[in-house]
């Protein structure tokens, strides 16, 4: 994937878009730092809320806290 810094894909939008069409992806950088990405409609798959709470559970599953608890860590946090 090409990197575009925000001020040249802002200069040359109408160019990148027609790159986009035709399959390119870029990603947008400010600074250097990627901040978006540039790709093709085609490509952003649309997803049910639904299938976005599975996906995000399926990625926590196997993980754990170390033993500590969410109130624990809370507490833990305001002792700095």
């Amino acid at each position: 994937m090409k990197s575009v810094g925000a001020y040249e894909a802002k200069t040359h939008l109408s160019r990148l878009l027609g790159k986009v069409a035709r399959g390119e992806r870029f990603t947008i950088t400010r600074n250097g730092v990627p901040v978006a990405l540039l790709i093709p409609a085609a490509d952003a798959k649309e997803r049910k809320v639904g299938e976005v709470i599975a996906a995000i559970k399926r990625s926590r599953e196997g993980r754990t806290l170390g033993g500590l608890s969410v109130r624990d860590m809370i507490a833990e946090g305001r002792r700095f």
